[in-house]
């Protein structure tokens, strides 16, 4: 079995939870509280030890930090990747999404080979552990608007800002 590290840290403004395990990154937790964080940890890694450890996150801090800070566009730390195979389709097809892009339900589900799953591919971006790096935050509505984000519409409208995407009233307008 593997063991989980966790830390809690600051970055862009933002109070980031990260968890790893020695295959890579398995969850980024955005301003949520830290022991709820470590709830969920200890229920999708139940046989698995959570050990407070930022030593081991830290490849995945000075990525977060280059982004943060405008200097990485693409990451490439691993990444322990812990869903279904069809969530894990959903994944794949997100990380090909370029920074400072944005597409839609339909696009990923059409990438996927499945165009009338629009509905389970925004179902497995809200089971995505990894936002940031799996960037669900650059899918939205095939009318544009920002719809469905985890951590709230609001970190969703200023993820794509810092990517240099115009919105206004939730709505992308390049």
């Amino acid at each position: 079995m593997l063991d989980i590290y966790y830390c809690s840290i600051n970055i862009g403004g933002y109070d980031l939870h990260l968890a790893s395990s020695e295959k890579g990154l398995v969850a980024i937790g955005i301003e949520e509280i830290e022991e709820q964080f470590i709830k969920d940890l200890k229920k999708d890694f139940s046989e698995r030890s959570i050990i407070l450890n930022e030593a081991a996150n830290l490849p995945y801090i000075q990525q977060l930090t280059e982004f943060f800070q405008g200097n990485r566009k693409t990451f490439t730390a691993p990444l322990h990747l812990i869903g279904t195979k069809f969530q894990k389709q959903v994944w794949q097809a997100l990380l090909k999404i370029p920074f400072g892009k944005v597409v839609s339900y339909k696009d990923i589900a059409v990438e996927i080979g499945n165009p009338k799953a629009m509905r389970a591919v925004g179902m497995a971006n809200n089971k995505n552990r990894i936002p940031i790096i799996i960037p669900c935050h650059r899918v939205i509505g095939s009318n544009k608007k920002l719809v469905g984000y985890g951590g709230g519409l609001h970190i969703k409208e200023r993820l794509l800002k810092l990517e240099g995407i115009e919105i206004v009233k939730e709505k992308v307008v390049n």
